[in-house]
């Protein structure tokens, strides 16, 4: 019995979220700095596995395209696109990196989404109708990262708060517990809305914190799977 290698070949994509709320870190790292350590991670299993790995950095359009390839050096040139890159908007659209990937992909493959996922509403509509399409093709995760400061707003008086995106600055008093309350329910109900987005359409999921392990979790997903 002959078995071919080519047979057992996978490829895993990359859909990395370089919009400018990845820069965001109040712990000892970013989140820029946890997907990419995660992206090495998955990249280097993916390659001690002999399968292909490519890589789509994305913004509210596709920034970069990294084709499915092997090889160690391969690897080390996507990370260090990860670590270099500079992005050309500072919006975000989770929809146009999801819809990317499932054209450029004819077979099928192992995407992982590493985003905070951090998505404005206009784009919720046309992500659901994305993803509903390549997850009929492909096998999508989802790895969402955020920071501890992301879900609670702490008490530290009067503050001035600026959206990475959009630039705009609003000064906030953090003191108020009404505040702080509207603060951690906005993105309570952020949470809630992707979590259905993802279970609707049989999304494996991981949640990982700037100030979690997370090899911990990426071993919990597998398992889970």
């Amino acid at each position: 019995v002959k078995v071919y290698e080519e047979e057992r070949e996978l490829t895993m994509m990359l859909l990395v979220d370089v919009s400018p709320s990845r820069m965001f870190g109040s712990e000892s790292m970013t989140k820029k700095n946890l997907i990419t350590e995660i992206a090495a991670t998955l990249a280097f299993s993916a390659s001690k596995n002999n399968d292909k790995v490519g890589c789509i950095l994305f913004s509210d359009h596709i920034e970069k395209f990294i084709p499915p390839k092997k090889g160690r050096s391969h690897i080390l040139m996507i990370i260090r696109s990860l670590i270099e890159f500079t992005p050309d908007s500072e919006g975000t659209a989770l929809s146009e990196a999801v819809r990317y990937m499932t054209n450029v992909n004819k077979k099928r493959c192992t995407t992982f989404i590493l985003s905070d996922f951090i998505n404005p509403k206009r784009d919720m509509t046309p992500l659901e109708d994305a993803l509903k399409i390549a997850t009929s093709r492909h096998d999508l995760v989802a790895i969402r990262v955020s920071d501890p400061r992301d879900k609670e707003l702490p008490n530290v008086g009067i503050i001035e708060m600026k959206d990475a995106e959009s630039g705009e600055k609003i000064w906030v008093d953090s003191s108020s517990t009404a505040v702080r309350e509207w603060f951690a329910n906005r993105w309570n109900e952020r949470e809630a809305t992707v979590d259905n987005l993802l279970k609707h359409n049989r999304i494996d999921t991981a949640s990982i914190s700037t100030d979690s392990d997370y090899v911990a979790e990426l071993i919990k997903l597998f398992k889970q799977r």
